[in-house]
């Protein structure tokens, strides 16, 4: 199977606070995210059931038409039950401000999130807009308003 080529596009990033976090960056050449660091001075523990907003030390300017998704790390989630609450979290292309991730720990066990501690990874995708228009009919489907597990 041959790679797929991707095109990159310019993101400016710029550390705010005091903690010197490392710029996110693709782990591998098939990563679709970066990792987002823990931008804390001192450890925290994330008690079972309990949200903790983190601090990433860093904010973006993402380009017009692009947007941020805030992301759950997989080994986190796997390994000690920590997602993040709101994924994924949209970061918008005119949001100047420091990135922060909601973790929440659905495990047993309460969980230790150190300084500079890999917590989500973000991804950048391309967006497009909508224009709404009202109607007073949509066309029928197969599926109709069946949700929630109506397929299956």
């Amino acid at each position: 199977m041959e790679e797929r080529s991707r095109e990159p596009f310019l993101v400016r990033v710029k550390r705010v606070g005091t903690i010197p976090v490392p710029l996110p960056r693709y782990q591998t050449s098939g990563s679709a995210g970066m990792d987002l660091h823990a931008a804390l001075t001192e450890a925290a523990v994330l008690e079972p059931r309990a949200r903790l907003k983190v601090p990433t030390g860093l904010s973006v300017a993402i380009p017009h038409g692009y947007e941020g998704q805030v992301r759950p790390r997989s080994g986190l989630a796997a390994k000690h039950g920590v997602t993040v609450v709101n994924t994924p979290g949209t970061v918008d292309s005119d949001y100047r401000g420091e990135i922060g991730v909601v973790l929440v720990n659905l495990g047993t066990e309460p969980v230790t999130i150190a300084p500079l501690d890999r917590i989500a990874q973000i991804v950048f995708t391309r967006h497009e807009i909508a224009v709404l228009v009202e109607v007073s009919d949509l066309e029928e489907t197969d599926r109709g308003g069946g949700g929630y597990g109506s397929t299956g």
